[in-house]
């Protein structure tokens, strides 16, 4: 399992310091690497597999980091190129499928069904890494997107509601209040 997270990590890390990854290297820092300890111990409480929800956690973003005119449709797009790297790599097919599965159905913004444990981990710790690394947000809305005060306000608002809808009951439980607070503030 570790040789391919390794590969992995680095063929991600890479594309992220690429100058045509319009989110910047932070995209790798504070949400894709610090995604994956949150996966894992998401994994650990589902009684997931921990090397699927690692590799689609790795590669849930890589198709708009490669390419900015992916983002619309990163989660399909991503699929498929996920299943181009891991088969290059000899990885078996039925796990490269689960590994699909997770990216297809990780956004907030698509509302597809998670049909298995490794989805749901894997779209909650996207969802989640919003409110640990909630100054990515912040930095993407007036750094990267050049909004207004009220308008990265009302983005980060938005994004944070669409994050919370798309958790699962138990992890919506558990960050309710955070993300309420967070909401607040922005609200003031």
């Amino acid at each position: 399992m570790e040789q391919i997270i390794d590969k992995l990590s680095a063929l991600v890390e890479n594309a992220c310091k690429s100058k045509e990854n319009i989110f910047g290297y932070g995209i790798w820092s504070h949400h894709i690497k610090p995604m994956i300890p949150l996966g894992q111990r998401l994994a650990e409480e589902y009684g997931a597999d921990k090397e699927i929800v690692t590799i689609a956690i790795l590669l849930h973003d890589l198709a708009s980091i490669e390419d900015e005119k992916n983002y619309k449709d990163h989660h399909s797009i991503g699929a498929k190129r996920a299943e181009e790297i891991l088969t290059a790599y000899k990885h078996p097919q039925d796990r490269i499928e689960m590994i699909k599965s997770c990216i297809l159905n990780h956004r907030s913004s698509v509302n597809n069904n998670k049909n298995s444990k490794e989805e749901i981990c894997v779209a909650d710790a996207d969802a989640i890494i919003h409110l640990t690394e909630i100054a990515s947000l912040f930095y993407a809305a007036y750094k990267e997107m050049h909004k207004t005060i009220e308008e990265g306000q009302e983005w980060i608002k938005g994004k944070l509601e669409k994050d919370y809808k798309k958790l699962s009951e138990r992890s919506k439980e558990k960050y309710k209040e955070e993300i309420e607070t967070i909401i607040k503030l922005l609200e003031q």
